[in-house]
Parts: C-alpha cells; structure tokens; sequence
C-alpha cells in the first residue's frame, strides 16, 4: 500500500500582480499571473472589483494571486508588482498608514503563512506587463 500523498505541490512559484483604477477612485480590476520558477505561465486571473482607489486594487491583485498560490500548492513564493507601496508595506519596510488599507494588508499577511517561504519585489512596470494587461481587461469587461 503506498503512503504516498496524491496532491501535488508546486515548490516554487512566481506571482506577478497589478491593479488599476479608472478615476481613482473609480472603476477598478485587478490581474494576477502565477509561474513556475523558470517563468512558464500556469495560471491568468482577473477581477473586476467595483470602485475602488488604485492601491485597494493593486493589493486586490496581490491577493488574488496569493490565493491561487495556495491552492495549487505552492510552497516557496516570489511576488512581483510594480506597486513600490504595496511591496514596501508587505516586505515589512513601510508601515500601513491608510486606514483603507490596513484590512487588506491584514489579509495579505494571513496568506503569507500559508507558505513556507515568501518574498516580495518591486518590478517596473515593464516588466509587468501580462498583469497589467489582465488588470485593464478586466475594468473593460465592465464598462
């Protein structure tokens, strides 16, 4: 009889995130993309979040990538978004002042634990393109 566990678990995932906001605050997506270490892609989500302020939506894309993480798994994650205050407030450099802010960065916090290692980087914009894309195709699904 094998002992062997059935799910499967992904060491090491990369999570690309962004969000955007039409107004700010204004109507608002959100897009995550999830890859393997190499950078093959394995998952595209997108959400349209309602009004929301740009930075409610770029955390609501980091969310949404960090709970796709975890279903598939994932156990070493390396975020990237080209938010500079979403990443400075996650890797623990800035603190949370916005009170609108505190509840998502709390929800952020809790999903970290689900990982047994987690970081988390600040890319230009550039470099973030696929996110983006899925951000922008979300607020348009909407209009």
């Amino acid at each position: 009889m094998s002992t062997s566990s059935t799910t499967k678990t992904n060491p090491h995932l990369l999570v690309f995130s962004d969000g955007g906001s039409r107004g700010n605050p204004g109507p608002a997506g959100c897009g995550a993309v999830i890859c393997d270490k190499k950078g093959k892609v394995l998952k595209k989500l997108k959400k349209y979040i309602g009004i929301a302020t740009n930075n409610v939506a770029e955390y609501e894309g980091l969310l949404l990538g960090l709970k796709e993480a975890a279903k598939m798994k994932g156990e070493q994650i390396t975020c990237y978004a080209d938010s500079l205050l979403v990443m400075e407030h996650m890797s623990g450099r800035w603190k949370v002042k916005h009170e609108g802010l505190k509840p998502l960065h709390k929800k952020a916090t809790t999903l970290t634990k689900k990982f047994s290692k987690i970081s988390f980087h600040h890319i230009p914009r550039e470099r973030n393109t696929l996110a983006d894309e899925l951000a922008n195709q979300a607020m348009d699904a909407k209009r």
